[in-house]
C-alpha cells in the first residue's frame, strides 16, 4: 500500500518570533517535495502566530493536550481549543512527556483517544530507553505502549505512529537504518496480529531520534520507515534536506 511520506518537525521549547520567521523563510524557500506531508510542532504560545505565516504546504501541530475538553487543569490545553484555533495536529506521548514529566501509558492513551474524538489528528510516540534496549526489551516496551493506545481508540485512520528510541534522542546516537527498520517491521507484525492487516499496511510509522540531513536518506530507503519526527534539526535549514530524503 502506498503510504504518503510524513515528516514532522518538533520544535520543543524553542523559538521566538524572530527565529520562527527565519524557520518559515527557509520552509518557503524550499523547495519541499510535494509528495511529502509536512507538519511542524510549535510551542503553544506561538501556534496561531506560526499558523498564519507558514507556507500552505506545511501544516501545524501542538506539542501536547490534555485528556478532557475543559476544567480545572491549570496550564493545560484541550483538543477543543486546538480545533477552535484551526490547529489540526498534536504530538502525544513524546519521550520527554513520558520520562521528564512522568506521563504513563494509560494517560497518554487517554489523551490520544480524546484528541481523536475531538477531531484532532495525532502523532503518537513510542520508544524504549537505553537500559531497556540493552536488556532486549525493545519489543516488549513498544508493544506495551502501542497496546495501551490501541485499547482506547476506535480507529488508526488519523494517527501517525512515531517510533523514537529514547537513547537516540538529542544524544547524537541514531539507530542504524537496519535497527530502525527491524522495529518498524515488528510493529507492523504486531498490528497484523492484534488489529488488522489493513491497518498494518496503511498506518504510517515514522522514525525519530537524531535524524539529520546526513542520515535521513539511508533511513528513508527502508521499506517500513514512512518518514521522520525531527527535533533540533527541524530548527535549521537542513530540515529541507530531511523533508526531501526520498528524492
Amino acid at each position: 500500500m502506498d503510504r504518503k511520506f510524513f515528516v514532522g518537525g518538533n520544535w520543543k521549547m524553542n523559538g521566538n518570533k524572530k527565529e520562527i520567521n527565519e524557520i518559515v523563510n527557509f520552509l518557503k524557500a524550499g523547495p519541499l517535495d510535494p509528495n511529502v506531508e509536512i507538519v511542524v510542532g510549535v510551542p503553544s504560545i506561538y501556534l496561531t502566530y506560526t499558523k498564519d505565516i507558514l507556507p500552505q504546504n506545511v501544516s501545524i501541530s501542538a506539542q501536547n493536550t490534555y485528556k478532557v475538553e475543559k476544567g480545572a487543569f491549570t496550564g493545560e490545553l484541550s483538543p477543543a481549543m486546538l480545533v477552535d484555533n484551526g490547529i489540526p495536529w498534536v504530538i502525544l506521548g513524546h519521550s520527554e512527556r513520558r520520562n521528564v514529566f512522568g506521563e504513563t501509558d494509560e494517560l497518554i492513551a487517554d489523551k490520544v483517544a480524546h484528541a481523536l474524538d475531538a477531531g484532532v489528528k495525532v502523532i503518537a510516540c513510542i520508544g524504549e530507553k537505553l537500559e531497556e534496549r540493552e536488556s532486549n526489551k525493545t519489543e516488549e516496551v513498544v508493544y506495551r505502549q502501542t497496546k495501551a493506545i490501541c485499547d482506547k481508540i476506535k480507529s488508526w485512520d488519523n494517527v501517525v505512529l512515531a517510533y523514537e528510541p529514547v537513547w537516540a534522542i538529542g544524544t547524537g546516537k541514531t539507530a542504524t537504518p537496519q535497527q530502525a527498520q527491524e522495529v518498524h517491521d515488528k510493529l507492523r507484525q504486531w498490528f497484523t496480529k492484534n488489529v488488522s492487516d489493513a491497518v498494518s499496511k496503511s498506518l504510517r510509522i515514522i522514525y525519530g531520534g537524531s535524524v539529520t540531513p546526513d542520515n535521513a536518506k539511508d533511513l528513508a530507503k527502508e521499506k517500513d520507515i514512512d518518514g521522520f519526527l525531527v527535533g533540533g534539526a527541524s530548527l535549521k535549514p537542513g530540515f529541507v534536506q530531511i523533508v526531501n530524503a526520498k528524492q
